[in-house]
């Protein structure tokens, strides 16, 4: 009987253990399995933010992005194009029936009757800016370029369609309205008074996302046109490292005050995207134009026939020149206005109507400004002497170039790492070279050379050696050959419709 009881108060006292070996695993479940919320309590208290005073210039730049953003953004316009391209020319031949089966029936819905191509309808966006309660607004020229339909959203929301009152694709600038009254609109402001590190804003819709602004400053001013496709374009362009993408073209660059400095146009980038170089046009160029398309619905850009291209320490010696600036003249197209006027390559021009010329580019759109009919007085230096040059200028385009063919065909070498020959009429219609283009063709150019530093490539022309014009490689040759030891040399390059002048330093041993 003892030993039954015995064995009961074993039982118990295990099934105790149990059960109290149960409860605790429960414990340690829960404790370790217990929602985040429940142990919160247990954790210490995160360090209190930085408080106001400690951070109050910080704020302070906040609260006045904030005050100019909200200022600017309600004139900010999304503008919605659709154009019809046009279509190649190349392309425009019968397509046959066995093409027309290939494809399918649905091939044939892009040509018209005899199968050419028939414009197609695109779409596209920008950005724009009102600059006037009744409702004018600047864009980019490529932004309307051939459109048959725009429209413009506001920040509100609200859509309205546009007409194009003008546009000026030299620029890139276009004018456009819309009907209303005491819309929000934003000032012109003063880009010649912008200096290197100064605040900026770019508006815009970039890649479709609408009204976005983004913050830098102006990284450089007065850059050159970066594009070769027309060498009368003018430059002088704002740079900035805010951020500009495709969809801020026509977007306004506004400084500190709310006033437009710029209208963004493009970017330079490796890979299509925003890489921290955006351009902006300076409005010294975009108030006159817009004033102008609203005025005529045109532009007409006065016009004086000439190649132009900076005066650089580099080659400032050899036009007499002490302090590196103004603009010299690399081209004269006969019977322009220029050449009436008595202007000869290698004058450089340091003052238009008695202002400064610091350099090409401020000629450029100094002149470019100018009403045709306008004469114009210029200062110029030409072989160490001041000479006052008057020109009358002419409308830009109203002209045909003209010039006299030329034949040779002898070959030159010279010791400067470059390999010359003559103009053929072959490489004259290869290189799409006026008539009166004189001179010998780069033929080869040897790497590292004296040639090959100053840039020169295959199918470039040298019209010009120390000043002197050259006829043929052998003059090119001998011209060079008589170059003193140890000096450098000024060449006059044609290339790609242009010309411009280029030393060659004296090559290592001579």
């Amino acid at each position: 009987m003892s030993n039954w009881k015995n064995w009961k108060t074993s039982i118990g006292r295990i099934a105790l253990s149990a059960v109290a070996i149960a409860a605790l695993a429960s414990l340690v479940t829960y404790e370790t399995a217990k929602p985040l919320a429940a142990r919160a309590s247990s954790v210490a208290a995160a360090a209190a933010p930085l408080d106001d005073n400690s951070v109050s210039a910080l704020l302070s730049l906040d609260q006045a992005m904030e005050t100019l953003a909200a200022r600017v953004t309600p004139a900010i316009v999304n503008v919605a194009v659709t154009s019809k391209s046009k279509p190649d020319m190349a392309e425009q031949q019968q397509i046959p029936d066995d093409m027309q089966q290939f494809f399918g029936p649905g091939f044939g819905q892009f040509f018209g009757p005899h199968g050419r191509p028939q414009p197609q309808i695109e779409h596209g966006i920008g950005s724009g800016v009102i600059i006037s309660p009744d409702g004018y607004i600047v864009t980019n020229n490529h932004v309307i370029d051939g459109a048959v339909d725009i429209r413009v959203t506001m920040s509100n929301r609200k859509t309205m369609n546009a007409k194009l009152v003008g546009a000026d694709p030299l620029t890139d600038l276009a004018v456009i309205k819309v009907d209303g009254g005491s819309l929000p609109s934003i000032p012109w402001g003063d880009s010649t008074a912008l200096r290197p590190g100064q605040t900026v804003l770019a508006f815009g819709n970039p890649l479709g996302f609408r009204f976005t602004v983004t913050r830098g400053i102006v990284s450089a001013l007065n850059r050159p046109n970066p594009y070769s496709d027309n060498a009368r374009k003018p430059g002088e362009f704002i740079q900035t490292d805010a951020a500009i993408n495709p969809g801020n073209s026509g977007g306004p660059l506004v400084n500190a005050h709310g006033e437009v400095i710029g209208i963004n146009t493009f970017l330079v980038s490796s890979t299509g995207a925003f890489s921290g170089m955006g351009f902006a046009i300076p409005t010294q160029i975009v108030k006159p134009t817009v004033d102008t398309l609203i005025r005529d619905g045109k532009v007409t850009h006065g016009y004086m026939g000439i190649g132009i291209s900076d005066v650089t320490p580099e080659n400032s010696k050899f036009f007499d020149v002490s302090d590196a600036s103004g603009a010299v003249v690399t081209q004269v197209e006969s019977g322009s206005p220029a050449a009436k006027g008595g202007l000869k390559v290698g004058d450089v021009i340091t003052e238009l109507d008695g202002k400064k010329v610091s350099d090409a580019g401020e000629l450029q759109v100094e002149v470019g400004q100018k009403t045709p009919g306008t004469t114009i007085k210029l200062e110029v230096i030409r072989d160490g002497k001041n000479v006052n040059v008057p020109v009358t200028l002419e409308a830009m385009g109203s002209r045909d170039k003209q010039g006299n063919e030329v034949s040779e065909n002898d070959h030159g070498k010279m010791h400067w790492g470059v390999g010359l020959r003559d103009i053929t009429p072959d490489i004259r219609e290869q290189l799409q070279a006026p008539k009166d283009l004189h001179g010998a063709v780069v033929e080869q150019v040897q790497p590292g050379s004296p040639a090959d530093n100053a840039g020169l490539q295959r199918g470039d022309v040298i019209v010009q050696v120390n000043r002197h014009n050259v006829q043929t490689a052998s003059d090119v040759q001998q011209a060079l050959g008589s170059v003193p030891k140890g000096k450098d040399a000024l060449i006059l390059v044609w290339s790609n419709g242009g010309n411009t002048f280029r030393v060659l330093h004296a090559p290592e041993g001579s």
